[in-house]
């Protein structure tokens, strides 16, 4: 009897996979989400997700699905393994934030589909083939360059008689490096001098920041950059002792203390590619799904830097930040 009830226990368990939901019927899809770096910014994105899959009934809390959480603290290598644990788990997706994780999870699989998040159009990404073709698994929320021809005419707007714009850029980002060269063009096309520095880390912001300052430039523009992202309370330290305002394309950010930006919504970037996902797992198809870009973009300001400064905003503008 008891190597019956073994052989029986055995058997029931092997029957079992570790994603079926808790009736048995049912298995409970699992999705993989690959963070690049702490930041309070990224972090709307990711919640902007997760409400996402809630809204359409996917909840870890509630057993119906199971999300497999890896954050790279800004290590590549980190990132690498993270991305191989993941598709190790055999996820049925993984959400992508920002554009670092997304081409690591593109690069190491073409089965899984991938949302991606905070992360640019896949040709700026370099993510396209000859022909032109983004990875046939990358799906999710994208944004072009474009926006930041916005944002950078607020400076025209805000400070009239500002002369010289400068920035900080990571080298080793693509995404960035197109960024300030499109930075640079508007600069030249709005008729502002450029500045800019690159940094290689996050621990190298301060210096950078300082000797970016020592140039006396009269506005500092915030690209979307890793290190920007992970470095802006100390960036904004900086500058607000050089009494030299923070403009940026992206509205968390401003949150952070940029006086001001026009952008994509960070909650609502994650939140589109998160209804994307869902529907993925509500129907297990991608027909009919590509890559978005981001419908919700808005001008915001600081109300604590608008009244340091001395500076209104009109209707067009929504008061965010402390």
């Amino acid at each position: 009897m008891r190597k019956i009830f073994l052989l029986l226990t055995l058997c029931y368990l092997s029957s079992c996979t570790p994603n079926e939901s808790k009736n048995g019927d049912k298995k409970i899809p699992v999705v993989g989400f690959l963070d690049y770096v702490n930041d309070a910014t990224l972090a709307r994105a990711k919640q902007g997700f997760y409400d996402a899959l809630k809204a359409n009934g996917y909840i870890e809390d509630s057993g119906t699905v199971k999300i497999i959480y890896r954050n790279a603290n800004g290590d590549q290598p980190t990132m690498l393994q993270s991305c191989e644990y993941i598709l190790a788990q055999h996820p049925d997706l993984i959400a992508t934030n920002p554009t670092l994780p997304t081409i690591t999870a593109v690069q190491k699989t073409k089965d899984v589909p991938v949302f991606m998040m905070v992360s640019p159009r896949p040709d700026i990404a370099k993510l396209t083939d000859a022909n032109g073709k983004a990875p046939a698994n990358l799906f999710g929320t994208y944004e072009t360059l474009d926006y930041i021809d916005t944002a950078v005419a607020l400076i025209k707007t805000v400070f009239p008689n500002a002369k010289k714009i400068g920035t900080i850029y990571n080298q080793s980002e693509p995404q960035s490096v197109d960024a300030m060269n499109r930075l640079q063009s508007l600069c030249e096309r709005h008729g502002f001098t450029f500045e800019k520095l690159p940094v290689n880390n996050t621990n190298e912001a301060q210096l950078v920041t300082a000797a970016l300052l020592h140039k006396k430039i009269d506005a500092f523009f915030a690209l979307p950059d890793n290190i920007v992202f992970s470095a802006m309370e100390v960036i904004v330290k900086e500058c607000d002792a050089a009494h030299v305002p923070v403009f940026t394309s992206e509205e968390g950010l401003v949150k952070r203390g940029a006086l001001a930006g026009f952008g994509a919504d960070m909650y609502q970037w994650g939140y589109q590619s998160g209804v994307q996902a869902a529907l993925f797992l509500k129907t297990k198809s991608t027909a009919g799904m590509k890559p978005e870009i981001v419908q919700v973009r808005r001008r915001v300001y600081n109300p604590t830097k608008a009244k340091i400064l001395k500076i209104s905003f009109d209707s067009a503008f929504v008061a965010i930040g402390n």
